[in-house]
């Protein structure tokens, strides 16, 4: 059993530190462009606090910037498919969890893709929990400070994209995928699902991609369709030893 300075769980801390922390940084961008959208500071940081969701975030003002008010409805059901993801990662996240009503309704809110990633990416059990807290409790305070601080600066920052948050947060989320993608399988998984994002999202509504590729690697990932005897096992189907309870 690891404890809490084993180097599993200082490794899964320090990755949530680095994902929670370039992930919060692009909160800057959502709450300038919100503001810019139509948003008032307060309204941009409800968003944050209570939908805490970038991509559906994003997705939301994105429409209300193109069609105002009138665009409500189509804002919202964006955000809406978006936001869907998060109920597949909490049924992946539920044996990781620590028991108890508090815990789980507090990672309720915190189950995100940073955090769903940090904490599979690890083998040790208590790592695993470790990874998902750090990095859900950095993001979720980062992302609203960052919220905050870009309402409030609005114009005054200029073109967020210029300064690269984007790609920060894109290249963190690549570092913990990297190490996964030894195996053909995985491989296979990888490009099938961004080719079909990549191909339906200029004709469907957002969040649509997002969950057929999804299927797409449910699919290719349940059927084995690449697979090969001699690949690498996945990290999580590698024994791990038990953990006794306190």
């Amino acid at each position: 059993m690891a404890d809490d300075r084993s180097p599993e769980v200082r490794a899964a801390a320090r990755s949530g530190w680095a994902v929670g922390l370039a992930t919060a940084a692009y909160g800057i961008s959502f709450g300038a462009l919100a503001t810019a959208s139509g948003l008032d500071v307060w309204q941009a940081c409800v968003l944050s606090l209570l939908m805490f969701s970038g991509g559906s975030q994003f997705a939301l003002i994105g429409v209300l910037a193109s069609g105002g008010t009138a665009a409500g409805g189509t804002a919202i059901a964006s955000a809406a498919l978006l936001g869907v993801r998060n109920s597949f990662y909490a049924l992946r996240l539920s044996r990781i969890i620590d028991r108890g009503l508090w815990r789980r309704t507090a990672a309720v809110q915190l189950t995100i893709d940073e955090s769903t990633a940090v904490a599979t990416a690890q083998t040790d059990p208590r790592a695993q929990r470790v990874g998902f807290w750090v990095t859900g409790l950095v993001v979720y305070i980062g992302w609203n400070l960052t919220t905050l601080a870009g309402a409030l600066l609005g114009n005054l920052i200029g073109d967020v994209r210029a300064y690269g948050l984007d790609a920060a947060a894109a290249a963190a989320f690549l570092g913990l995928l990297w190490p996964r993608l030894k195996a053909r399988q995985t491989q296979a998984v990888a490009v099938a699902a961004g080719f079909v994002a990549t191909l339906l999202t200029p004709f469907i509504l957002p969040g649509l991609p997002v969950l057929a590729a999804a299927a797409v690697a449910i699919i290719v990932g349940v059927l084995n369709l690449f697979g090969r005897r001699d690949d690498p096992p996945h990290p999580e189907a590698i024994p791990m030893e038990r953990e006794v309870e306190p």
